[in-house]
């Protein structure tokens, strides 16, 4: 597997997708994750930059990510496209 250098987080009630990019921009990660798994996946990975749209439960996801090592940069949601 490629390095991740950044993921886009996109938070939900009970399925959160994931995407990955390198360095280079070249996707190596798409995946959906149930919420109960998402600390244990973000454990395994190396400290990357993660990209959050900023809403009600994103501090505290980015609180729980900071703790593993990973930035965590929260985004206006005007600024997130689909």
């Amino acid at each position: 597997m490629q390095s991740i250098s950044t993921i886009g987080l996109d938070i939900a009630k009970s399925v959160f997708q994931a995407h990955g990019v390198d360095a280079a921009g070249q996707v190596v990660l798409r995946r959906q994750l149930r919420r109960r798994h998402v600390l244990a996946f973000f454990q395994k990975l190396p400290p990357c930059l993660v990209g959050i749209e900023a809403c009600a439960s994103s501090h505290h996801w980015s609180r729980e990510l900071q703790a593993l090592g990973h930035t965590v940069r929260l985004m206006h949601p005007a600024y997130v496209k689909p």
